[in-house]
């Protein structure tokens, strides 16, 4: 049991509402504050249900054998007040101030003993007694468990010093306060305790629970960024290895146009697939501008103009939206015109450029259910686009 005081008395239950929220918070958090929700209902259950099934009848009940009757009730209907007060606050997930709450029940604490007079000392009329202890947790609660101990501390000396003033001295009194001290502030402090333990060691199991999640994603990260890696090395082989192999062999001509713009294709897709891996804000953008600027290297003349923020897309889609414009760069002369439309549910890349005489190498436009490939042609100018829809 000390070891659990021990634990509590560094804990200081977060509040539930969003009022003391913390910009850290997360699924840990949400357990902690979910397994404090729980002792708070009992809490402010039991103080509720203590102070008007037991305190209230003995008060009703032996309101004419009370020094003060009008006192008594008084101080129990502030304590009512106070006590709704503060739990109202703790079932909404705030906590309570608990300073002048704690001033006004040890005045009523006070009160009370004085106007229940010699004879009610150690009856249930003197309501205090089994009361209060509960109010001092409800009011106390999310603070360290030093300030509980302190009240019940003031409690009970307010209930010796009241025996003293009502010359209740005997030894066969002062056995019966010690075991009224006692019995009355166990179960306040051992459920104080155990809730604020409970609270932290669901937080801690769910850190532990978190943490672990935490590597098998990191570790699945990092198998998924490999697979990546090699397909992108896969690619970037495919897009340069056959046209440079048939160099090496003399089988291509490095005159022939046709090589030449088999060569700016194989050029531009490799320079898509190092852009694939940058770190940037909007990765379908920069691929583009990376193409855009192989061309302008090239001499040709391009205006790039976008329209809209992009969403975040899969790497795939990206690659069906950047290779047939790409490849159409690649086919160019002259100047193109490269326009991204983009919105939260579609993105449209657009090219223009003059027609240019001669086979092509970007092949038949097709559509694979993702995204949408146009390419058309009138004899002077061409357009080419790709389109995806969110579905």
């Amino acid at each position: 049991m000390s070891a659990d005081l021990d634990t509590a008395a560094a804990v200081v239950v977060p509040p539930l509402g969003p009022a003391r929220a913390r910009p850290d918070d997360g699924p840990v958090v949400d357990v902690g504050r979910a397994s404090d929700r729980g002792a708070r209902i009992a809490a402010v259950a039991i103080a509720g249900v203590w102070h008007v099934a037991i305190g209230l009848p003995a008060l009703v009940g032996a309101r004419a054998e009370l020094a003060a009757p009008a006192v008594v009730a008084g101080g129990w209907l502030v304590t009512a007040a106070v006590g709704g007060y503060a739990g109202a606050r703790l079932l909404r997930g705030a906590l309570p101030p608990t300073l002048p709450l704690v001033v006004v029940l040890l005045v009523v604490d006070a009160a009370v003993f004085v106007a229940a007079g010699p004879g009610q000392l150690f009856t249930a009329a003197n309501w205090v007694w089994g009361t209060l202890g509960w109010f001092f947790v409800v009011v106390a609660w999310g603070r360290r468990i030093g300030w509980l101990l302190t009240l019940l501390a003031a409690h009970s000396l307010i209930a010796l010093a009241a025996l003293l003033g009502h010359d209740a001295t005997a030894p066969a009194d002062l056995t019966r306060y010690a075991m009224y001290v006692y019995g009355t502030s166990s179960l306040p402090v051992a459920v104080f305790a155990g809730a604020a333990v409970i609270a932290t060691l669901a937080r801690s199991r769910a850190d532990a629970a978190a943490a672990g999640l935490a590597v098998a994603a990191e570790r699945e990260a990092a198998e998924r960024a490999r697979r990546e890696r090699r397909e992108r090395l896969a690619l970037a082989g495919g897009a340069a290895g056959t046209v440079l192999a048939e160099l090496a062999d003399g089988r291509a001509d490095p005159a022939d146009p046709l090589v030449q713009r088999r060569c700016v294709l194989a050029a531009g897709r490799l320079r898509r697939l190092i852009a694939e891996s940058d770190d940037v804000p909007d990765p379908l953008l920069h691929e583009l501008r990376a193409a855009a600027d192989l061309a302008e290297r090239n001499g040709l003349p391009i205006e790039m103009v976008t329209v809209g923020t992009p969403p975040p897309l899969p790497v795939q889609v990206r690659r069906r939206l950047v290779d047939p414009p790409t490849a159409a760069l690649a086919e160019a002369s002259g100047w193109a015109r490269l326009t991204v439309v983009a919105g939260p549910d579609e993105v449209a890349v657009s090219l223009v450029t003059p027609e240019v005489a001669g086979p092509g190498t970007t092949g038949v436009p097709a559509d694979d259910g993702q995204v949408e490939h146009t390419d058309e042609r009138d004899g002077e100018i061409r357009w080419t686009q790709t389109r995806w829809r969110r579905t």
